[in-house]
């Protein structure tokens, strides 16, 4: 079900007219005749008849992605991804009559958490690898982010999680320009993402890393999954100078950066994490899914995506390994804490969009 308030927020992406009349085959634009079909959930919303040069591999690859990511389920928010869900909420302050647009939502999961809290949540992504709660709760548009179809200041609050190192420098550009346009005067843009920067720190987060690869050598499991799943990072923006003067020339003014030095982190996601997925694929018996890392990368993923599953339908409010993530995600958050003023790679950016802006 596409929520109504949504509608009052689009403009046709194709021609940018606001002339559109909701008909049975869809949304239809009375400028250039263009149709977009309403689907259950969302909107079809890409803009017709333009060509763009990069094209992500959530879009040229959806079909096959859509069997890697395990996506249609939604977890509470947990480890890494709590932990950049808590900051994100820390620096942005949602309130109640927020319109709020999550630009580049992948599943929408992060949508999904905050929508409780905003007066609406809605998601943009041109990859339709949409959750079903995601599907239920928030308001989706499979839309492209260099041509949004949303009219001129229309959200007070934008964000942006794990998408600005996939594209090049030009779609960058037009990302953050469409992003500062369809905010409001005054409104706050939300970006987590990387540069090229390394920790002075490095050397210490490091030792997890070896400490991961010699089990890797070893045949206990692998990180073939996740090295696909970055495949596609670019990093066009190489130093922290670089996002500021990506933002400024969108016509966004930083106002704070956390950085995420990941000493913490760097332990639960290349050592214990990896451990716990082994013993919980085994303990299914299921030696297909949960062979040796070592027998061939598909057998790692496929145990992954199984320990994944055991551990979301374990994942209540009165479950123990619910409350052991929840304690494993406060201790990777320390990484924010005692380390968030030092520059390195991964970083939290606040933005905001001047008063004056045109």
């Amino acid at each position: 079900m596409v929520p109504r308030e949504l509608y009052r927020l689009l403009r046709c992406p194709t021609c940018f007219s606001r002339d559109l009349a909701v008909m049975a085959e869809g949304l239809i634009c009375g400028a250039c005749s263009n149709t977009y079909p309403i689907h259950d959930g969302y909107i079809d919303l890409m803009p017709r008849q333009v060509h763009f040069n990069y094209v992500s591999k959530y879009v040229a690859e959806e079909e096959h992605m859509a069997e890697e990511l395990d996506y249609r389920d939604i977890a509470p928010p947990l480890l890494a991804a709590g932990v950049r869900n808590r900051q994100l909420r820390r620096m942005l302050r949602f309130n109640k009559g927020d319109v709020v647009l999550d630009n580049g939502c992948g599943n929408g999961r992060f949508a999904v958490w905050n929508a409780g809290d905003v007066g609406l949540m809605v998601g943009s992504d041109p990859a339709t690898l949409y959750g079903d709660e995601a599907l239920r709760r928030v308001a989706l548009a499979q839309a492209d982010s260099r041509q949004l179809p949303f009219a001129d200041q229309s959200f007070d609050k934008a964000f942006s999680v794990d998408v600005l190192e996939h594209f090049p420098r030009d779609v960058i550009a037009d990302y953050l320009r469409e992003t500062a346009r369809v905010l409001r005067p005054g409104g706050l843009f939300l970006a987590f993402s990387n540069t090229r920067e390394r920790s002075p720190i490095q050397p210490l987060i490091d030792v997890s890393k070896r400490i991961g690869r010699w089990f890797v050598r070893r045949g206990v499991y692998d990180f073939e999954r996740e090295a696909r799943r970055k495949s596609d990072h670019i990093k066009a923006l190489e130093s922290w100078e670089d996002v500021e003067a990506a933002l400024y020339a969108a016509g966004l003014r930083p106002v704070k950066v956390v950085y995420w030095n990941s000493l913490f982190t760097s332990f639960v996601e290349h050592v214990l994490m990896k451990l716990g997925e082994v013993v919980l694929a085994r303990k299914r018996g299921d030696t297909r899914q949960a062979g040796q890392a070592g027998a061939g990368g598909s057998n790692g993923t496929e145990r992954e995506l199984v320990a994944r599953r055991r551990i979301r339908g374990q994942l209540r409010p009165t479950s123990p390994i619910y409350w052991a993530l929840k304690a494993i995600t406060l201790l990777m958050e320390l990484d924010l804490w005692l380390f968030g003023w030092m520059r390195t790679g991964p970083y939290f950016v606040l933005a905001e969009k001047p008063i004056s802006w045109r």
